[in-house]
């Protein structure tokens, strides 16, 4: 199909006249008519019912409109990242993350993106899988290691540690582990050690099954892990990034902890100019120099 037909097209659908949608593309009635009139020949068949009123849509110009809007929107959606490219902050930002770093640490904190960028509007998609950015899977990534992907920009953001930590009412009824070796006693929550997290934290929770361990919840994910630890059940092993926005949280075993973990921000080299992505580089870039500030003070 003509793609310049299908413009006029979804403009008189849109319109329900001709001598509007003229208007609206600077064509005169007679021009678009014949437009149409080849349109409806091209598919062989009849896209309008014409009355005094004005034109309705017959069922097969119902299908045709609901496609052209559609593309309507997808161009309109492009044509906003283009020129975002250029101009203010607005439209649409995919960020990828982990569920653990995104429902924790990161969603809490987007209301003060919003408040500086009412017109951005973030797609969150939270999944231990690695999206592909440079096929715009999404634009802008935060991830729990460097990026091997060719073609991208990257920053290091801050590293963690994964930690073991209990509620103090738990540690209060069940007594406080000094080593290792007195794990045993108590109710581990966790990943599974063979499940997708970082590998950091695989390692330790291996090597704490190592000691003789009982007793065990098993969650897919460090949002249901905290949710186990706060509520008593248990000692938890969770990234240390939590303990600035749950305080309640104490840690235990002090020396037992993994190896660092990078977490870096990565995007597509095309989106190097890209205002919506410069906001939420700056913007994370705040919250994590706040959020450094805070747990000092809490590890102080």
């Amino acid at each position: 199909m003509d793609w310049d037909k299908l413009r006029i097209f979804h403009a008189v659908a849109d319109a329900g006249s001709l001598t509007h949608a003229g208007d609206s593309l600077h064509l005169s009635q007679s021009a678009v008519s014949r437009q149409i009139r080849a349109l409806e020949e091209s598919l062989n068949t009849i896209l309008f019912h014409r009355h005094a009123r004005g034109l309705i849509l017959t069922e097969q110009g119902e299908l045709l409109f609901d496609a052209t809007a559609a593309m309507s929107k997808r161009l309109e959606a492009a044509s906003a990242r283009i020129r975002d490219s250029e101009e203010e902050v607005f439209g649409q930002l995919r960020v990828t993350t982990t569920i653990g770093f995104g429902s924790l640490w990161l969603a809490p904190r987007l209301s003060r993106l919003y408040e500086r960028y009412p017109d951005l509007n973030v797609d969150l998609m939270l999944e231990e899988r690695v999206l592909d950015l440079p096929m715009r899977e999404a634009d802008v990534a935060i991830r729990m290691k460097e990026p091997s992907q060719a073609d991208l920009i990257r920053r290091k953001l801050m590293t963690i540690r994964m930690r073991l930590y209990a509620s103090p009412s738990y540690l209060a009824r069940n007594g406080r582990p000094s080593k290792i070796s007195d794990i045993s006693d108590h109710r581990i929550i966790c990943q599974n050690s063979d499940s997708a997290q970082v590998s950091a934290g695989g390692l330790l929770v291996r090597e704490i099954f190592n000691n003789d361990v009982t007793h065990s919840l098993m969650v897919n994910n460090y949002f249901g892990v905290l949710q186990a630890v706060i509520n008593d059940l248990g000692i938890g092993v969770l990234p240390d990034y939590l303990v600035t926005d749950f305080p309640q949280l104490e840690q235990v075993i002090p020396d037992f902890e993994s190896s660092d973990v990078p977490v870096f921000l990565a995007y597509p080299e095309e989106l190097r100019h890209s205002k919506r992505i410069e906001a939420f580089r700056d913007f994370v870039a705040e919250e994590v120099i706040a959020y450094r500030r805070a747990k000092r003070d809490v590890d102080e």
